[in-house]
């Protein structure tokens, strides 16, 4: 999944989340036995995607960290190449932005 899939479905269950918990809040009030029981399971899967959603952000931010970490390394190790790769995409970005 794309870093800003990712991001999208990260928002998105956090808005779902923070309607949900309004929703509950607002419905609290109700003393009727089946929306009771409603409440109660609406509450629980609300805490299963809260809880999903800390680790899909957890694992992103893993793998975050590592892209960067093996992007240090081999900058670090190749130093010449990657100041000539930074060197060509100057370049190509250069030209690109002057034929507009």
């Amino acid at each position: 999944m794309s870093d800003t899939t990712t991001d999208r479905l990260m928002a998105d269950l956090k808005r779902v989340v923070a309607d949900a918990e309004s929703l509950l809040s607002r419905g609290a009030d109700v003393a009727d036995e089946g929306a009771h029981d409603l409440r109660a399971r609406l509450q629980s899967r609300l805490q299963e995607a809260q809880d999903k959603l800390s680790d899909l952000q957890d694992i992103s931010l893993a793998r975050a960290r590592a892209a960067g970490k093996a992007a240090d390394q081999y900058v670090h190790d190749n130093p010449w190449s990657s100041i000539g790769a930074a060197a060509a995409v100057g370049l190509l970005v250069g030209v690109l932005l002057g034929r507009r």
